[in-house]
C-alpha cells in the first residue's frame, strides 16, 4: 500500500523548510509525495525569486499518511489565516500517521488547534507564540514528538526531522542509507546555530534582522484572524459534541 506524503506549500514560505525534508522523505519505499496547496501551480517563496510547484490541491488530498508544514519569514500569519489550509489540517489530522512541522510551520498547526496541550518546538524567534495557542514551548529541543505530532526547530532542522521520520517509517537502515546517499555530514564553519551558543550582541543583531525581514502590515490583522477562527472552531466543536 502506498504511503502518501503531503508537503504544504503557500506563497511566501521558506523553501528549505519543504525541500530539506523532501530530499530525505522521497527515499521512503512505496511512497507517493505530493506538494499540496489551495490550487495547483507555482508558489512563490519568501525570496520572491524562487518558486515551487504545487502538484495537488488540498481537496485532492483528503487522507495523507504524513503531513508536513513549513514556515516563513513573513507569511506564516497569512497561512494561519488561510481558511482552506486550516480546515484541511483539521480534517486530515485525525487520519494521519504523522502530522509534522518545520520552523514556524508549528504556528500553522497551532492555528488549526492541533498543538493545544502538546509540547512543541519551532524557530527560536517564534517560541513565545506557541503558548498563545496552548502549546508547551520546548526552545532547547531540535525535534519534539508528542504522539504522532512531531515539530522541528528552525529551517535546517527539517533535514533532521526527515531522517528521523524515515527511521520511524522505513527503519534505521533505510534512514542511515538515506543520510549517506545525500552525504548529510554537517561540519558548519561557525558554532552560532542556536541562541544558547550565540554571543549576546550577535543575537541582538539577528533578532533585529529577523524582525525587519518578517515585518509586514498584514501580520497584526492575520494573527487576529487566525485567533478568531481558532476560537470559532472550538465553539462549533463544543456545539457539535452536545448534539
Amino acid at each position: 500500500m502506498t504511503f502518501q506524503i503531503a508537503i504544504v506549500l503557500y506563497n511566501g514560505m521558506t523553501v528549505l523548510d519543504a525541500i530539506g525534508p523532501y530530499e530525505v522523505l522521497r527515499g521512503i519505499p512505496d511512497s507517493e509525495l505530493r506538494f499540496v496547496s489551495n490550487e495547483v501551480g507555482p508558489v512563490i517563496s519568501d525570496s520572491g525569486v524562487l518558486a515551487l510547484g504545487a502538484t495537488h490541491t488540498f481537496a485532492e488530498t483528503p487522507a495523507p499518511d504524513l503531513v508536513l508544514v513549513g514556515g516563513s519569514e513573513a507569511a506564516t500569519t497569512e497561512a494561519m489565516a488561510n481558511k482552506e489550509l486550516i480546515e484541511w489540517l483539521r480534517a486530515v489530522h485525525p487520519k494521519t500517521q504523522w502530522t509534522t512541522s518545520v520552523c514556524s510551520g508549528a504556528l500553522i498547526l497551532a492555528a488549526a488547534d492541533i498543538l493545544r496541550g502538546h509540547p512543541a518546538t519551532t524557530h527560536w524567534a517564534a517560541q513565545p507564540a506557541l503558548a498563545a495557542f496552548g502549546a508547551e514551548s520546548r526552545p532547547h529541543d531540535r525535534i519534539v514528538r508528542s504522539g504522532k505530532i512531531v515539530t522541528a526547530a528552525g529551517v535546517s532542522a527539517g533535514i533532521d526531522l526527515g531522517l528521523w521520520l524515515v527511521g520511524q517509517i522505513a527503519g534505521d537502515e533505510v534512514a542511515q542509507m538515506t543520510q549517506l546517499y545525500i552525504e548529510y555530514d554537517p561540519h558548519p564553519p561557525y558554532d552560532t546555530g542556536h541562541p544558547d551558543k550565540a554571543p549576546a550582541d550577535l543575537l541582538r543583531k539577528t533578532r533585529l534582522a529577523a524582525a525587519k525581514a518578517s515585518a509586514t502590515p498584514r501580520i497584526p490583522v492575520d494573527l487576529a484572524t487566525a485567533m478568531w477562527r481558532l476560537t470559532l472552531n472550538r465553539i462549533r466543536d463544543r456545539a457539535a459534541a452536545k448534539r
